[in-house]
């Protein structure tokens, strides 16, 4: 109890940060980021810092999926045990991560295959390079295909299809 306890103690932290960053990103004024800029280019004064928050709160979430999948595999010794209500957490946290790797490995390939060009602004200069808009093409289509891989697990999940087959043996 007393875990759950810090984890909402610290969900409502983060809550009300991010809500706190948001208003002072949308209310607090604008700032040119570069004078040889035109002036209808500005952006927010809280730029930086918001995107820095993002960074650390990633970081964070990357760093305690690593401590969650250890310490599950440390306290199941490595078998096959079944979780809480007979749920194989290992098998679905494996079939999650590689699926996730070969969805982004494959948006990935396709998109460099394709050949991207670099995003222009209207002046000429270079935003982002075919590097860049490939990786992020490649987080797109990584996100549409996991997405529709969550609906019909939902799907499957609500429908009852693979209990029914596995009463069936």
């Amino acid at each position: 109890m007393k875990i759950e306890k810090i984890s909402n103690y610290v969900l409502y932290a983060i809550c009300a940060v991010t809500v706190l960053l948001f208003l002072l990103f949308f209310s607090w004024g604008f700032d040119n980021i570069d004078p040889e800029i035109s002036a209808d280019k500005i952006a927010p004064k809280m730029t930086s810092t918001l995107l820095w928050f993002m960074y650390l709160l990633g970081a964070a979430m990357c760093c305690l999926m690593v401590w969650s999948l250890f310490q599950n595999s440390r306290n199941s010794g490595g078998g096959n045990e079944l979780a809480i209500k007979g749920v194989p957490g290992s098998k679905i946290t494996i079939c999650t991560v590689v699926t996730t790797l070969l969805v982004f490995g494959i948006g990935y390939a396709v998109n460099f295959a394709m050949g991207e060009e670099p995003v222009l602004a209207k002046d000429g200069k270079v935003l982002a390079t075919a590097g860049w808009v490939v990786v992020t093409d490649a987080f797109m289509v990584a996100i549409y295909a996991l997405s529709v891989i969550s609906v019909i697990a939902v799907v499957v999940a609500a429908t009852g299809i693979m209990t029914n087959a596995n009463m069936k043996k």
